[in-house]
This record gives structure tokens, C-alpha cells and sequence, in this order.
């Protein structure tokens, strides 16, 4: 791949302890301290030299004080601004919506901090739309993760209780030619604040199959009817919080 055909993201925040044991009762550790950030800065700049562009908090939230750590933030602009990096942050929970806009406040040396925003936003989790387009609006890139709601919205999801909804999807998947997961992606490139919306693909059959979502027709017609999946967030980050991850 020629140098800059592709973007090299990393992120922070996390700290992985599970030692590649799946029965591990903690695979990783949250900590959006200034020490952990100097430490995986250090870390990643080793592995990725020159190549990382974008440097990311890792689930930033309001709860977990990251916004207003200004030891963090002055840190963040340092590294924006001395080593050529680009700041993002990445989202999950309910208040995706209201850890973004404060996260458009943040100026700790007068200019806007964070260059990129990655946020769930998916035909089940829908919530985020309106502050991601005042984020678009402003000048940041949006990255959309979790397209497909954790493989809710493919064909391997067999819950008798997402039958009602399984089979609008497919219907519209019918109609409109495509996947399930094809089409979930259409509704996500669909929105016009999206710059990039990951794959999330494991095999590359499912890459394939994802693939051809950009070939696939949109219309209002199947905007209105998806808009029928959603779902509460809260309702929806606890079903995602009790998926099977392994």
C-alpha cells in the first residue's frame, strides 16, 4: 500500500491484562490518566513510527472525567501539534450523543482539540445522528464502528425475539437487491455526515458480502421503513452488553 493511500489509526485508554486466556475475569483495564496516555503514546509511536495519523481516546465518556483531565488535553494538543497526529476520540454508551458535543467544546490552547469522532451509530442504535452531523458541521471526520450492531443486523442473528424485525430487513434487502449486512451498511453511508464507516469483517466472505453495499441502491422509501428497527439506547447498549464475545 503507497504511503498515503491509508489512514493508521491507534488508541489509548485501555490497557489489555487477560494474558490470551478467555476465562480471564478482566481482559482489560479503562484508565484515561495522563500517565497511561505517555505510556501507549510511547508504545505505539514504536510499533507504528511514522505511519500513525490519528490517535484516538479509546471510549471516551463523560463518566470517565477524560474531557476535563486538562493534564490530558494539553498533553493531546502537544502531541497534535509537535508530532503531526491527528486527535480523535472514540464513543460508546447512551450518551454518545452528549460526550461528542462536549467534546466540541474542548480548547485547551483556543482551537477545537479532536479531528475525528468514531461513534456507534447503526439502524438499531440510531440516537447519535444529529450530533454527529453537528460534528460533521464543524469540521471533524466521523468514522461510523458497529454498522451491523455486534452481527445483530446479519443473517447469523437467529433471535427469536428480532424475528419481527429480521424479516422487515429482509424484505427491504429483497426489494433493494443486497445482504442484510450489505444493506445495514447502505443505511450508514447513506447519512451524509459519514466519511468512513468500518467493516468490521473477520473472514473475507464477510468482507465480500460487505463490500457490495457500495454498489447497492438507497432510496427514502427504504430510509422510512428501516427507521422501524430502532431501538431506546439504553435498551440497546444493554443487549449489546450481554452479547456472547467469544
Amino acid at each position: 500500500v503507497a504511503p498515503g493511500a491509508a489512514v493508521v489509526g491507534s488508541k489509548w485508554g485501555y490497557t489489555y491484562t487477560a494474558a490470551w486466556r478467555v476465562e480471564a475475569p478482566a481482559h482489560e483495564v479503562k484508565e484515561h490518566s495522563a500517565a497511561v496516555l505517555l505510556r501507549q503514546w510511547g508504545e505505539s509511536r514504536t510499533l507504528l513510527g511514522p505511519h500513525l495519523d490519528l490517535y484516538q481516546i479509546h471510549s471516551a465518556t463523560l463518566g470517565s472525567g477524560v474531557l476535563d483531565n486538562r493534564e490530558v488535553l494539553e498533553e493531546l494538543a502537544r502531541l497534535r501539534r509537535d508530532e503531526g497526529v491527528r486527535i480523535g476520540l472514540t464513543l460508546s454508551g447512551p450518551e454518545q450523543a452528549e460526550t461528542l458535543r462536549r467534546a466540541l467544546e474542548v480548547r485547551p490552547q483556543g482551537e477545537r482539540l479532536f479531528d475525528t469522532v468514531q461513534a456507534t451509530w447503526n439502524l438499531l442504535e440510531p440516537s447519535a445522528g444529529e450530533a454527529l452531523r453537528e460534528a460533521h458541521d464543524a469540521g471533524m471526520g466521523v468514522i461510523v464502528k458497529e454498522a451491523l450492531a455486534n452481527g445483530r443486523l446479519t443473517a447469523r442473528n437467529h433471535d427469536p425475539g428480532f424475528a419481527s424485525r429480521r424479516a422487515l430487513l429482509e424484505r427491504e434487502a429483497e426489494r433493494l437487491g443486497g445482504s442484510l449486512d450489505a444493506v445495514a451498511l447502505r443505511a450508514v453511508l447513506a447519512q451524509p455526515w459519514c466519511d468512513v464507516a468500518l467493516s468490521g469483517a473477520a473472514t473475507a466472505e464477510q468482507l465480500g458480502s460487505n463490500l457490495t453495499a457500495l454498489r447497492l441502491p438507497w432510496d427514502d422509501e427504504a430510509a422510512e421503513r428501516l427507521a422501524a428497527l430502532a431501538e431506546p439506547p439504553d435498551l440497546y447498549w444493554r443487549i449489546r452488553g450481554s452479547l456472547e464475545w467469544n
